[in-house]
């Protein structure tokens, strides 16, 4: 299925461009969250018209998003699970935790679709979690888990 997109999608293309997906991650993804319109010839010459303003648009979310990397970049934040005596953690910390993490110490709202942790955290110790702020910006951020308490 051919759509054009509204803004620049990772690993996809960027604003304005026509490509080929799959119909359901056009209809699901792409549509769905206003990225992308259905390629028809009525679209495409709207597209064409309106692409410096998206562009613009684009800049301006890329900023924000380079202005949020930095206050979050390399920052390491702090929960307390609780945890069994080989330091596994009954459950593990999911991104919607890290989010709101994010959001009490830094006032900062970052979705948990963003968050994207290098490997699953099942136990104590420091983790590296990336955060997707715009197909172009990523920040790095440390989550370290500390036992709440023991169970035995």
């Amino acid at each position: 299925m051919k759509v054009i997109l509204l803004e620049n999608v990772k690993r996809i293309g960027s604003v304005g461009e026509v490509i080929d997906v799959k119909r359901g991650f056009a209809r699901n993804f792409l549509i769905a969250n206003k990225k992308a319109l259905y390629a028809s010839k009525e679209n495409i010459k709207e597209v064409e018209k309106i692409k410096a303003d998206l562009s613009k648009k684009d800049n301006e979310r890329k900023q924000e998003a380079a202005k949020i990397a930095e206050q979050i970049n390399n920052k390491e934040y702090s929960v307390q699970k609780l945890s069994t005596e080989n330091n596994e953690l009954y459950g593990s910390v999911k991104p919607t935790e890290i989010s709101k993490l994010i959001q009490e110490e830094n006032k900062i709202e970052i979705k948990p679709s963003m968050i994207q942790p290098v490997e699953e955290i099942k136990s104590l110790g420091k983790f590296k979690v990336k955060i997707s702020l715009h197909s172009e910006v990523d920040a790095e951020v440390v989550v370290k888990v500390t036992s709440a308490d023991t169970i035995q």
